[in-house]
């Protein structure tokens, strides 16, 4: 194929078919095909050579030219595409490095392989156009509901027609056992758009939370002007879900919107769904009303939240106990879920069983520590106190409410608590200097004789080696082995319920202490993460 006026027409009105077929920018095709004839004649002229053909967009001319840069002298490499100052005087009045000189070279004859090198090279820029296309079209729809047509299945992978490009809907992806067949028309939630090197990867879901938070938005008007908003979703695909809802507005009840007229919209989300049971519950910012909102059907006679630990205690009647757990622990599972809480289900019974052994060993403790009675030990379970540290350094006025205790009384208890305290820390950081902890870190402020004990167990014996120390190590926390299973890692100091936080802050503050750390720096960077967590807050 010679590139003549005879074809010099057909070269645009191939590229004008080719960009009309696959909806992409005519110039993109232009560009591709400039660029094989600019390898073609690389091939003819020289590998070396800066050979570059311009196609003029009207007429459809190809110009071929030979393109030379002016280097310095050290600097010449490629002696065909390059040369120097004084080399460049022949062709340059006064040239300069970086000029570039341009000749017109006559234009080459395609051969078969040429040709075909030619239609590869147009093909793949293509190719690329219709990729950088679909890519900028979806980026922004990751979030979205989408309706796309179901081409073939491998593997149990669902290709679908994104119209334009591919997505895949992965077998875990599927609602239970949906089984599609092709030219079928599906709904799916946009989970990510992804570029990689063979194109955009778009990845769909129909069992994430927020496709049924997208499907609701849609069928309630309400939810997409945002006068009610879906606070939180937890399912188990295909069989049951529970979402939670608030309304911005008292005249609109939020579940009876959701629901709609006798059932219509929960039941139009219910049928896209395969038939999963929905719950829809009252979002509350107490988190035991919540909870108890979470756990219906189920009733609760009794809610003890540990906000520290983030755990929460529920106790309900023998007979709404499985009701309360669910089959297979479903419901207690999704309330959890919901409510991003670790929940105990009880019965009144076991929870009553469990205040006695623990009213018992409370009772045990203040009678053998404190030389008590035992009616005197109960007295003071009762009115709640639980070891003996509140004991010794509570206000007196609190002792002195107990029946019977007058501030005599009061004072021997307290002197009791102190000397069997004393006398256990004392234990502490005797055994503590028998395992060779350094008086370095028995001195470091917020270290319990108890926990300097346990670090030198540990082989932490010096305030060096208490700075090595990662958080972890020492408040215990979780990882993920290569199968994606989670590992439980016990802390040193995790038995003292030293919080993640505050092993970090000990840490650090260990380091800053040995000149490990500026703590000018370290002041700038809290201030740094703490301005970002501002902008964050403001910008969300």
């Amino acid at each position: 194929m010679a590139i003549t006026s005879a074809n010099q027409l057909e070269l645009l009105q191939t590229a004008e078919a080719v960009a009309r077929e696959k909806m992409i920018d005519p110039n993109l095709v232009v560009e591709a095909m400039e660029e094989s004839l600019a390898r073609a004649a690389k091939s003819r002229y020289g590998a070396e050579m800066d050979i570059r053909v311009a196609i003029d967009r009207k007429t459809g001319r190809a110009t071929f030219t030979r393109v030379r840069t002016v280097v310095e002298d050290e600097e010449l490499e490629n002696y065909q595409a390059e040369f120097t100052v004084e080399q460049a005087k022949e062709y340059l009045e006064t040239p300069v490095v970086g000029d570039t000189f341009v000749e017109e070279v006559p234009p080459v004859e395609l051969g078969r392989i040429a040709a075909q090198s030619a239609k590869q090279v147009i093909l793949q820029k293509v190719r690329e156009a219709e990729r950088d296309k679909q890519y900028e079209e979806f980026k922004d729809r990751a979030g979205t509901i989408i309706n796309v047509t179901v081409k073939r299945e491998e593997y149990g992978n669902v290709v679908v027609d994104m119209n334009p490009g591919e997505g895949v809907l992965r077998r875990n992806e599927k609602i239970g056992r949906e089984a599609y067949r092709p030219g079928d028309r599906i709904r799916c939630f946009i989970k990510d758009v992804r570029r990689e090197v063979r194109g955009p990867q778009i990845f769909l879901t129909r069992t994430a939370p927020e496709f049924m938070a997208a499907l609701f938005k849609m069928e309630v008007p309400e939810i997409y002007d945002g006068i009610i908003e879906i606070k939180a979703v937890a399912r188990d695909p295909g069989s049951r879900a529970k979402i939670a809802v608030i309304s911005y507005d008292n005249s609109i009840d939020p579940v009876g919107a959701c629901v709609g007229m006798r059932g219509s919209r929960v039941q139009a989300v219910v049928n896209e769904l395969q038939g999963e049971k929905i719950d829809i519950i009252p979002w509350n910012e107490d988190m035991p009303t919540f909870l108890v909102n979470a756990l219906q059907p189920a009733e609760v006679s009794k809610v003890v939240f540990d906000e520290d630990a983030e755990r929460i205690e529920v106790v309900v009647p023998e007979e709404q106990l499985s009701l309360a757990i669910g089959r297979r622990g479903q419901n207690v599972r999704l309330a959890s879920q919901l409510t991003a809480l670790d929940i105990d289900i009880m019965t009144e019974e076991e929870e009553s069983k469990r205040r006695q052994a623990e009213f018992e060993v409370r009772t045990k403790l203040f009678m053998e520590t404190l030389d008590l009675d035992e009616f005197f030990a109960q007295l003071l379970v009762s009115e709640g106190f639980t070891n003996l540290e509140e004991v010794a350094y509570v206000e007196v006025d609190e002792l002195l409410v107990i029946d019977g205790v007058d501030a005599d009384t009061a004072s021997e208890l307290q002197a009791r608590a102190r000397d069997f305290l004393e006398a256990q820390n004392k234990k502490a950081i005797d055994a503590a200097r028998a395992l060779g902890v350094e008086d370095s870190l028995i001195n470091f402020e917020g270290l319990t004789p108890q926990m300097l004990e346990a670090l030198g167990k540990d082989e932490v014996k010096t305030l060096e080696d208490f700075a090595t120390c990662a958080d972890w190590e020492l408040a215990g926390g979780w990882t993920t082995d290569a199968k994606g299973e989670r590992i439980k890692d016990d802390g040193t100091l995790e038995p003292f319920e030293v919080s993640l936080e505050e092993a970090q802050n000990m840490v650090m503050t260990a380091r800053v202490m040995l000149g490990w750390v500026d703590p000018e720096e370290l002041a700038a960077a809290e201030a740094d993460a703490e301005a970002g967590e501002e902008t964050e807050g403001a910008e969300a």
